[in-house]
């Protein structure tokens, strides 16, 4: 069994180290978190030791991973700690939200042999995954279009809001990545529009967007349209679709129950989507979870790793650029 420890026992936190304590592959070693009350709830209820410090995490010999689900500006420098302490990370997305952290941090572990994974939890989703399947195996032709559909049911707090680091770095980089995976080519351009329509006072104050639609373009012309809101009433909607010259390929979303109800005045009445990312993608989490500890026994590089969130970074910062002066952005301007 992997053991690892979780640094951070906010809410993604505390569901991460209860999917670590219940995955066959792994075990809860110890959690830690700066609030000293949020770590001893964590460890009460599932075991492990409770750690004074992210140092004394790298340097425990029960340790064998890290799992860092801690604030965004830690996520950098907890990756070199780990990276340097020879310990596996699987790390939340983002890296940081400023490239030039980014471009250091990927300096700083260059050449060491230690698994480092990113969060991108969608791609563990069975539905995206089979999407993405689909167009490696050829079975919808040549792929011509993405489109990627991404609302939450409601906006976060202004709280969270003012530390996200905008809906492109904090929201839509889910969608850059799910973007990447499925295209199976690294966009080269970067076309985004963004509107302030939901709470327009705390968008202005932020320099923010909570409704944004982005184009991208690869190379060869294949072409990915991501939506984005921060507010859909009827749930949190998640779809992804792929168009190609046999077909078309499409993961749906997911509701509370798959009954559906008809009759002489209506049809197919279901229940309500899912309403929050931890229910829609609870099965994806724990894939998540059994792919980081199936990567760091085999001694194989995880799936998502470190450059793949350094390019979704990149992609987002290029949806900045092209919102900022109103017109495409080429990949290669921004680095």
């Amino acid at each position: 069994m992997l053991r690892i420890a979780v640094l951070g026992c906010g809410r993604i936190g505390r569901m991460h180290a209860e999917n670590v304590a219940a995955h066959p592959l792994t075990c809860l070693a110890g959690v830690y978190d700066i609030h000293r009350p949020s770590a001893e709830a964590v460890a009460r209820r599932l075991g492990g030791q409770l750690y004074e410090s992210a140092d004394a995490v790298f340097a425990s010999e029960g340790v064998d991973a890290v799992l860092i689900a801690s604030s965004t500006d830690t996520h950098a420098g907890l990756i070199e700690a780990a990276v340097a302490a020879g310990k596996p990370a699987l790390c939340e997305k983002p890296i940081d939200l400023d490239l030039a952290r980014v471009n250091r941090c990927a300096e700083a572990i260059l050449g060491r042999d230690v698994p480092v994974m990113l969060g991108f939890v969608r791609r563990f989703d069975p539905g995206h995954r089979a999407v993405r399947e689909a167009v490696r195996a050829g079975e919808i032709g040549d792929l011509y279009q993405v489109a990627i559909t991404s609302r939450d049911p409601s906006p976060p707090p202004a709280s969270y809001a003012e530390v996200s680091g905008g809906i492109f770095r904090d929201m839509t980089i889910h969608d850059f990545d799910m973007a990447r995976f499925v295209l199976g080519e690294e966009p080269v351009t970067v076309y985004a529009v963004g509107s302030r329509l939901i709470d327009p006072p705390l968008m202005a104050r932020l320099g923010d967007h909570d409704v944004v639609t982005v184009v991208l373009t690869t190379a060869l012309g294949k072409q990915c349209l991501i939506t984005n809101s921060r507010q859909a009433p009827y749930g949190y909607d998640q779809r992804v679709e792929a168009l190609g010259s046999l077909g078309m390929a499409v993961s749906e979303n997911r509701h509370r129950h798959g009954a559906r109800l008809s009759t002489g005045t209506f049809t197919d009445r279901a229940a309500p989507y899912l309403d929050f990312f931890i229910e829609r993608y609870a099965q994806a989490f724990m894939a998540e979870i059994g792919a980081f500890a199936e990567a760091v026994s085999s001694g194989r590089a995880p799936e998502v790793g470190f450059e793949d969130g350094r390019r979704a970074l990149l992609l987002a910062e290029a949806a900045l650029r092209s919102v900022a002066q109103g017109r495409a952005v080429n990949l290669s301007e921004i680095g």
